[in-house]
């Protein structure tokens, strides 16, 4: 039948009363709709008759005919519900943009359905979370913070009822706390018919799983899997996976010939959990599913496992499967639990960890043993935390009781005996999970492997003047951040004479960069501080310096960072005693370090105390203090006190202090910090504003949550306040930093603003979301904000590079020379601010960070939130306000290394391979020290006429002598002619020498430092693949191409490394080669000299120690902590004598 030009004759047809006739219309419009549609669509009305008329024989074919119809018409909700009326009619195995769209657009309403069905409880309300303010009667928050400010910020009729914004998000990201599903564009997307009509819902269910049937068939697990995500039915997920594990048994493949792997699909679910889902309660039974399934399969990932555990805050399940493993008794066993541990305490809090080991069992006469043996006996040390407790408090609200053992089972476990190889296994993993061996390993690394470039440093001291505050206080941050973790102090004692010009603040800053030389050095570090620390006055003794008191509380914070340990208890009870509000500035800074995230109430109870004593100088410390020990808690009384306190006190500095302080008990929070968010906000008193958008980069960090970036950006441009603006741009770094490639991008414009904190801001983004990466786009950004008019912007591009080009060569990128020898001119220009000189020293330090071996990691190497990174990047970025806040940023500094441990926890010397070539990622070039030149002589100048004169002269002198002598055919001495033009000709050739000189001393020069192109040609000469021993220097970057000899003896026992890793011996009999530990080394205290004078001679004349003893701390002892001349309590200078002056009267008289 030739196809038909005009649809008006068949279109009649429909109107007959023989049904014959209509089903003849209907079945020629179904085969022409595509051509005849504009004509069908007058008439859609009669094909809808038919398909609702029960006795028409063939509805589901008038249902698909108006299906079609309504498709070109773009009306899809309609062409979607008559498909689903088409029944069988409805080919989903015909390929078109027909079947596609509608199969799409039922993939979405089923997924709006299963969100909004009210038997789905991931899809209920979160429940209510204790950081949120408690409602009365009448719908006002708790009196106090209704009362807490003019425009009642808490109240219910200045908030959202949900979400942090209203308005829904366009962005394709999922986000299930949208109405109607995740991805639905459009807020009545769920078409009337469908959730009215039962048949209609049955027709969708059957599609969908004859579509899901279909994925199953040709392996296209990870689509049902993402509908199953996004539609929160958990039994699809569930199916999906367990069908890839009975497929995966039976060795069967995709329709592209690869093996399905039904660990692999766990996996992905897992990336997704932490990646892509954002609401908590959905996120929990995730992860609590894909637990219950790893648990089944016979030999499960235990690390998958681990990420499961620490997400979902299941301590038991974590100490029953260190337990099991270790029971097995296998060495390989045994390794994954170490493992494990090493895992846990990288990626866990401190209260996890604690519970971790309390719960796992003990032998009788071994219960009261310390694991540690370098550490005083004192109470547990919980280790860092470095992973959100975003879910760890509200977990018991959202999901429900936890998966852990039974009491009678705990009570098994209890009463079996354990054998000595098992209890020295527990005991090794109760070590492990204090963290004192990861801080041991990594300062070993840091003590072996340090590169600092002194050239650079002593640059920096030269080209700075010591006696400017601002100066001496750049040169002591650059210092502590090239040694940071090294304990390598010597800079100091072979500078006495420039660290005796540290006044006040300055040598507060100074004694406290002891503490991030020496971080981590738990054995020696109280005994390293003595000298500085307070002490009991006795009558007739010199009281040593409260800069230098208050400095050592700070600085022995920094050596114990969220280690707690007996130094927690030390810094306490100098904190109690002190009556100098330097000490307790000081004081309150190493409490909050140390006691990170404890949560600990009788701490928060001593700042409080101080807190309220009203002083300006030390509140603000005090604010910090009180938020980092209540940090991610969302304590609710923190809270209230904190913003009533902010709102009685009348200092800028206290506000500031505590708005960071309600900043860091948000941490992690997400959507439980909204409301205090948005009161924040709303106050009009600017640094509470500022506190608020604090609140919100940290309670949301590292989810790229869209509604947060919006708001962000809101209020960037349109606050009042350049401080909040500045902030906002500036807290996009820290929500982004997982996705760094799209904060280029983001901030483009706002790099270009008019406004100059806007600008600061925006660089600092690109520093902290980019930091370590060497990305491109930043650089291209950041590069023309050097040249920028305006100081403060300057200093942020230089800091913000340096972030971004740590531990960058210039093989990996050809531009980190460049950026050195902008920082160094910088430094030495003496027409340049001394803000930008300030930022320039800074960032020389941050790029060498750790002896170059350190890099800024705000995520863990599992992909987990580094805590204390972090926070120590949110509070460094306060330097803008108070300089010692700068020392927090070496919480973010993270070793680069790969460390091999055996299963007797030794450090074995082994080698493993690295697939790249050595210059790709090898350390750049120290600079060589460069000598004065000697002042060059100036040419005499020579006038045109005065050279015509002289060459005259010697062509008239020429000639007389040729007449006046005989001429020899042969003569025997050299030829005298033209030596006016030898002469003329000798200023040309000196001019090449000097030219060819210089050239060869600019090439010396530049060998410490090659150019792009020379190591590029270099590059391409060397071998590619080249070997690594244990304990060495590996980049984020290079660890893919890191890989273990398959004949080698040991083996890793994790797939993905770094860090520490366990290995595994296949040659246990044979005797292994130990690595010897070079960083225990016993440090002497330093006993006051009688004179600084003779302290200088003695140093001066002193030889330098091979391995360089830690001796620096001890001889700066007797500088730092003498009182300042114009110190309080210092005697006073003589009055000037009296004068005698005349007066012009008296002079006239007297004449």
């Amino acid at each position: 039948m030739p196809g038909l030009t005009s649809a008006a004759g068949v279109v009649g047809f429909l109107a007959e009363p023989e049904q014959e006739l209509q089903v003849f219309a209907l079945k020629v419009l179904n085969e022409e709709i595509d051509s005849l549609w504009t004509e069908v669509a007058g008439s859609v009305g009669d094909i809808e008759a038919l398909y609702e008329d029960p006795s028409f024989p063939e509805r589901e074919l008038a249902a698909l005919v108006a299906a079609k119809v309504y498709y070109n018409l773009q009306e899809y909700n309609e062409s979607m519900v008559f498909a689903l009326g088409a029944g069988k009619l409805f080919d989903l195995d015909h390929e078109g943009e027909f079947e596609d769209t509608i199969i799409s657009k039922c993939v979405d309403t089923y997924i709006a359905l299963s969100g909004s069905t009210p038997a789905n409880n991931t899809n209920q309300p979160p429940p209510q979370l204790t950081t949120a303010f408690p409602s009365t009667a009448n719908g006002a928050s708790s009196i106090s913070a209704g009362l807490a400010s003019p425009t009642t910020p808490f109240s219910q009729s200045t908030l959202p009822s949900k979400s942090l914004l209203s308005r829904q998000d366009s962005s394709t990201t999922f986000d299930p706390s949208l109405q109607s599903g995740g991805n639905v564009e459009v807020p009545a997307a769920l078409p009337a018919a469908v959730a009215s009509q039962a048949s209609i819902q049955k027709q969708l269910y059957a599609i969908i799983d004859e579509l899901f049937e279909r994925c199953f068939r040709g392996g296209g697990y990870r689509q049902v899997i993402g509908i199953a995500v996004e539609a929160r039915r958990l039994d699809i997920l569930r199916r999906a996976i367990l069908r890839a594990s009975d497929e995966e048994k039976a060795q069967r493949t995709d329709k592209y010939g690869n093996p399905i792997r039904g660990q692999e699909l766990i996996e992905y679910v897992l990336e997704i959990c932490m990646s892509v889902v954002q609401e908590r309660g959905l996120r929990n039974e995730l992860l609590r599913l894909v637990l219950r399934l790893l648990r089944d399969i016979p030999s499960p990932d235990y690390f998958a496992i681990e990420k499961c555990i620490v997400y979902l805050n299941e301590h038991t399940m974590a100490s029953d499967m260190l337990v099991q493993l270790v029971k097995q008794g296998e060495p390989e066993a045994i390794a994954i639990a170490y493992q494990l541990a090493f895992d846990l305490y990288d990626n866990s809090t401190q209260e996890f960890l604690k519970k971790v080991r309390e719960e796992l069992p003990k032998a009788p006469e071994s219960a009261s043993a310390q694991p540690s043996e370098t550490l005083e006996p004192a109470k547990e040390e919980p280790p860092e935390p470095k992973e959100s407790d975003q879910l760890l408090k509200e977990l018991h609200d959202s999901a429900g009781p936890p998966v852990s053992a039974t009491e009678d089972g705990q009570d098994k476990k209890e009463e079996e005996a354990l054998t000595p190889e098992v209890e020295k296994a527990l005991d090794s993993i109760r070590d492990i999970l204090t963290g004192t061996k990861t801080i041991e390993l990594g300062l070993e690394f840091l003590f072996r492997s340090n590169r600092t470039d002194m050239a650079v440093l002593n640059k920096i001291r030269d080209s700075l003047e010591a006696r400017n505050s601002i100066f001496h206080t750049a040169v002591t941050l650059a210092t502590a951040f090239m040694h940071a973790g090294t304990t390598h102090d010597k800079f100091f004692r072979d500078n006495l004479d420039w660290l005796a010009k540290a006044v006040n603040w300055s040598k507060f800053t100074a004694t406290a960069a002891l503490g991030v030389i020496h971080r981590g050095n738990l054995g020696q570090g109280l005994k390293l501080l003595d000298p500085y620390l307070p002490k009991d006055q006795i009558a007739g003794s010199n009281a040593s310096s409260a800069y230098s008191q208050g400095g050592s509380l700070y600085a022995l914070g920094l050596i114990y960072a969220n280690h707690e340990t007996f130094a927690l208890d030390k810094i306490r009870e100098h904190f109690k005693k002190a009556t100098e509000e330097v000490v307790q500035h000081g004081g309150a800074l190493g409490l909050g370090v140390a006691g990170m995230a404890t949560g600990d109430e009788s701490i928060y109870e001593d700042l409080k105390g101080v807190l309220y004593t009203d002083s300006a100088l030390n509140g603000e410390a005090v604010g910090i203090a009180m938020g980092l020990i209540m940090l991610g808690t969302g304590n609710i009384k923190a809270l209230e006190d904190m913003i009533q306190y902010a709102h009685d006190t009348q200092h800028e500095k206290i506000v500031r202090g505590l708005a960071l302080g309600m900043a860091l008990i948000m941490y992690g929070r997400q959507e439980g910090a909204d409301e205090l968010v948005n009161g924040l906000l709303e106050d009009p008193d600017p640094i509470l504003r500022y506190g608020g958008i604090q609140t919100l980069a940290l309670a949301y960090c590292g989810t790229g949550s869209n509604k947060a970036v919006r708001k962000l950006l809101h209020v960037a441009v349109s606050d009042v306040s350049d401080d909040v603006r500045r902030i906002a741009v500036m807290s996009l770094g820290f929500i982004l930093f997982r996705k760094s490639s799209n904060v280029p991008r983001m901030v483009e414009l706002l790099s270009e603003s008019y406004n100059p904190h806007v600008r600061y801001g925006a660089a600092m983004a690109l520093g902290i979301s980019c930091a370590g990466t060497g990305l491109d786009e930043a650089i291209d950004l950041l590069e023309p904000m050097i040249k920028d008019p305006t100081d403060f912007v300057r200093q942020g591009a230089l800091i913000s590079l340096s972030m971004i080009m740590v531990q960058q060569n210039e093989v990996m990128n050809p531009k980190v020379g460049t950026i050195r020898k902008t920082l160094m001119k910088a430094i030495g220009d003496r027409h340049e601010d001394a803000m930008t000189k300030f930022g320039s020293a800074i960032s020389l330090g941050i790029i060498d960070a750790g002896g170059r071996n350190c890099t800024i990691s705000l995520q863990t190497q599992t992909g987990n939130l580094n805590m204390a990174g972090i926070v120590g990047m949110a509070v460094f970025t306060q330097y803008w306000y108070w300089f010692p806040l700068t020392h927090f940023l070496s919480l973010s500094f993270a070793p680069t290394a790969v460390i091999g441990l055996d299963q007797d926890l030794e450090i074995p010397s082994f080698k493993f391979h690295s697939a790249t070539r050595p210059s790709l990622f090898d350390y750049p070039p120290e600079q060589e020290a460069k000598q004065e030149d000697a002042p060059e002589k100036v040419k005499t100048a020579v006038l045109s006429t005065t050279a015509q004169a002289k060459r005259r002269a010697q062509k008239k002198e020429k000639q007389q002598r040729r007449e006046s002598m005989d001429i020899d055919q042969t003569p025997t001495t050299p030829k005298t002619t033209n030596i006016g033009d030898n002469m003329e000709l000798d200023e040309p050739a000196s001019k090449n020498e000097e030219s060819s000189e210089q050239e060869k001393v600019d090439g010396e020069k530049k060998e410490g430092s090659p150019s792009p192109e020379n190591a590029k040609r270099k590059m391409e000469k060397e071998k590619v693949g080249y070997q690594l021993e244990n304990m060495s220097r590996v980049l984020p970057a290079q660890r893919s191409f890191i890989t273990f000899p398959a004949e080698g003896r040991y083996q890793p026992v994790k797939k993905h490394f770094g860090g520490v890793v366990l290995l595994t011996d296949e040659t246990p009999s044979e005797p292994k080669t130990l690595m010897e530990l070079k960083a225990k080394k016993t440090v002497k205290p330093a006993a006051a000299p009688p004179t600084l004078q003779d302290r200088v001679t003695e140093a001066l004349g002193q030889q330098e120690a091979a391995g360089q003893e830690s001796g620096g701390a001890a001889e700066a002892a007797g500088v730092l902590t003498a009182v300042d001349e114009d110190a309080e309590g210092g005697e006073e200078a003589e009055v000037p004598r009296e004068f005698e002056y005349f007066t012009d009267e008296e002079g006239e008289g007297d004449a």
